[in-house]
């Protein structure tokens, strides 16, 4: 019997309550089946992607979606960390942050991102975002199980 695709695991990366909030909520909304898991520093992004301590049942994500700014451990830093790993740099890291400076975006590439997406303001235009995002990496991108 085909069981149908697998879910997609997502790890967000993510400190801001309202911006875990809105990314859960486009999720939830969209068709794909998928598996949100949310961590709201850097060092917990480690943590979980290295499963360690509370996170060592954790799974593998297919797709990580990195704040820059957050608490503990950078977001440049956690990006850096994760493309230098050879057991993790395969995974997709989409940089989904308020900044549009010229240097956090060249320096987000220069660290092997694979996409840098600016956070909207407006609520719908977030969550549009995001969807998109989501259907890109789970829809159209063909990721290794």
């Amino acid at each position: 019997m085909n069981e149908g695709p697998r879910p997609i695991e997502v790890l967000l990366v993510e400190d801001d309550p309202g911006d875990v909030l809105l990314t859960t909520e486009a999720f939830e909304h969209n068709k794909v089946q998928n598996n949100l898991h949310v961590v709201n520093d850097g060092e917990q992004a480690m943590a979980f992607l290295r499963r360690e301590d509370r996170y060592e049942g954790a799974p593998r994500p297919d797709l990580i979606l990195l704040d820059l700014n957050l608490p503990r451990k950078d977001g440049r830093e956690v990006l850096e960390e994760i493309k230098d790993d050879a057991d993790l740099r395969r995974i997709p890291v989409v940089v989904l942050t308020t900044s549009e400076a010229d240097e956090d975006i060249l320096r987000s590439y220069h660290l092997h991102a694979n996409a840098y997406v600016t956070k909207p303001v407006d609520f719908d235009q977030f969550i549009s975002v995001v969807r998109k995002i989501d259907d890109f990496f789970v829809s159209v991108v063909k990721l290794p199980n």
